[in-house]
């Protein structure tokens, strides 16, 4: 049974400490969906409607964290945010070449 938990999983030891074990994974998903959520689909919002969604997400987070101890769901996500990271951070760049280009 332990080889067939996800990485997070068998680093929180969810095998060993179920109930610390969970809440770690539950944190470590939700933190990693919302970086996720932010970096990639947030736009502004007012802020009753900000505090629904981050509801929201916090109740989908408590079904993907039992799916995230036998499957890389975290792990994906790790992924997603940096490969979202990776698009900010190139978008920005390009803008800012694009404003030097139009100055000269």
């Amino acid at each position: 049974m332990l080889e067939r938990l996800s990485f997070f999983a068998s680093l929180y030891e969810v095998h060993t400490n179920p109930k610390q074990g969970m809440w770690l994974l539950y944190i470590t998903v939700l933190i990693l969906s919302a970086i996720v959520y932010r970096l990639g689909f947030a736009k502004k919002l007012p802020v009753l409607k900000n505090v629904i969604i981050y509801v929201l997400l916090a109740l989908g987070c408590t079904i993907l964290t039992f799916f995230a101890v036998f499957l890389p769901i975290a792990e994906g996500l790790v992924v997603a945010a940096l490969i979202l990271t990776i698009y900010k951070i190139r978008l920005h760049q390009a803008k800012k070449q694009n404003t030097n280009n139009g100055v000269d």
